[in-house]
């Protein structure tokens, strides 16, 4: 229960304290090596588990739900016709342009063009700014194959906070082991726990493995600035929900069986897709769901999901499916208890 007078809206309250050490700047090995803290929603009961245990929380008949995509090389450092250097991080593609951040973005404007190691027949034209700062939209002339040029030139996009360059193991390690679909710009965390071992012994036991995909994108990058959480603005963040799947997830639902998400995106995507009449339905579009304390949860019963930056849109969908109070008290606990936390870092399950 809430204090009286709390305000529920307000940003200041899904901030928390992280020391520093706590951000984990390397994943751990075996992947399914990581802790994993389950908070029950219903009591604020919490348990502290290996993730690999995560199996005796899921039954014969139930649906996980994985995002099949695949991060993008995305991050490429070039330099500008004076020979200064820069960076540019690509977010999405759309149609033959591509929506990126760039660094430093005071000395890239419209018209500048950029050029990359010793192939200068490759450039870059920044071509306009767009709705995020340091973001521009561009377009590569003299690159007949884009995605081998990125594959050949482009480090994996880790997030800042992790605080160190991509190194070439990250290569395979800030991809899942089901990535299939090429097109976000950063890694659907919750789904890195898992191995082809693990994900063998769940569906052994009579558990459906379900895919959807959703392009991670702008979204992610975008800070929560608004002190009333309501106000902010998600981007639209590509998704696709085949039928397979929504068929699934309706034979699952009609059983009366769980749909497990892992992840805060296939979160989003399912809340999308669900509809009041005809449960789950096979479509794809762009999202823009912003899911916050107060939000009815209708597509999904139980969530896998990492521990997220405070005052982020992230922490604020898990504080609408696990409560403010419960979420806030596992993150304080998961502090205490010394969790890794963020992109590399430990898990939560949340039932």
């Amino acid at each position: 229960m809430e204090k009286k007078g709390f305000d529920i809206y307000s940003l200041k309250n899904y901030e928390y304290y992280l020391p520093e050490e706590l951000i984990a700047k390397f994943p751990v090995e075996p992947r399914d090596s990581s802790r994993l803290l389950v908070l029950d929603r219903k009591t604020g009961a919490k348990e502290d588990r290996i993730f690999r245990d995560v199996i005796g929380y899921l039954e014969k008949g139930d649906t996980l739900v994985v995002n099949r995509t695949k991060v993008i090389p995305a991050r490429l450092y070039g330099y500008k016709e004076s020979g200064a250097k820069v960076e540019i991080l690509l977010l999405r593609k759309v149609q033959d342009v591509w929506e990126a951040l760039v660094r430093p973005a005071k000395r890239l404007k419209p018209g500048h063009v950029v050029f990359f190691g010793q192939d200068i027949s490759v450039k870059a034209e920044i071509l306009s700014e767009i709705d995020i700062r340091g973001g521009r939209l561009i377009r590569f002339h003299n690159c007949p194959d884009e995605e081998e040029f990125i594959d050949r030139m482009g480090e994996m996009p880790l997030p800042p906070y992790i605080g160190r360059p991509a190194e070439t193991s990250d290569k395979n390690r800030y991809q899942t082991v089901y990535a299939r679909d090429l097109g976000s710009a950063a890694a659907p965390t919750a789904g890195l726990h898992f191995t082809e071992e693990l994900l063998d012994k769940i569906k052994a036991k009579g558990v459906n493995i379900a895919t959807v995909v959703l392009h991670v994108g702008i979204g992610t990058f975008r800070p929560v600035t608004s002190e009333d959480i309501r106000e902010h603005k998600m981007h639209k963040e590509w998704y696709q929900v085949d039928r397979e799947t929504a068929d699934l997830l309706n034979k699952t639902r009609k059983a009366g069986k769980s749909i497990i998400a892992v992840g805060t995106t296939v979160v989003r995507t399912l809340e999308t897709v669900y509809d009041d009449n005809s449960g789950f339905k096979a479509q794809s579009g762009e999202t823009e769901k912003f899911i916050y304390p107060g939000y009815e949860f209708k597509a999904i019963d139980k969530l896998i999901t990492n521990f997220h930056l405070p005052g982020s849109s992230l922490i604020m969908l898990v504080a609408a499916f696990a409560g403010h109070g419960n979420t806030m008290s596992a993150y304080n606990y998961a502090v205490a208890q010394g969790y890794r936390f963020f992109s590399y870092g430990d898990a939560m399950f949340i039932k």
